[in-house]
């Protein structure tokens, strides 16, 4: 069974508090609940359930991201997930700068680029 990745945050500031899953397990049949797995950890036990939420995603989801990133959060207001990389042209340490997964960006980028290429083809008459 593919276990899904659960990000554990704070609703107010998106700082992540836990993260769960993103493994195979070919042994389990049934993964934890959320509510067991906030019994299980302290992080999350001892806080107000109010203050926090999860965010579930697919086995596997971002994982060039988060290889490459030097930190995440949850976007309180959007509520979907956010990267900052390291600049490899800085050598001090910056303050982190969230912004969409770059595996979306690159995504984003290349429908545009495909959609300027066939407006590109149509206004030239398929030259």
């Amino acid at each position: 069974m593919k276990v899904p990745l659960r990000i554990y945050y704070d609703k107010q500031i998106g700082q992540v508090l836990q993260m769960t899953g993103n493994f195979i397990d070919e042994g389990i049949q049934q993964y934890e609940t959320i509510e067991e797995q906030i019994q299980k950890y302290t992080k999350l036990s001892e806080r107000n359930r109010d203050t926090f939420d999860v965010l579930e995603l697919p086995y596997g989801a971002y994982a060039e991201d988060f290889a490459q990133c030097n930190g995440y959060r949850v976007n309180p207001e959007t509520l979907e997930l956010e990267f900052s990389y390291p600049d490899p042209n800085e050598t001090e340490q910056q303050e982190q700068v969230y912004q969409k997964p770059l595996t979306e960006q690159l995504k984003e980028t290349q429908q545009a680029v495909a959609e300027l290429a066939l407006l590109l083809t149509t206004m030239t008459g398929g030259m």
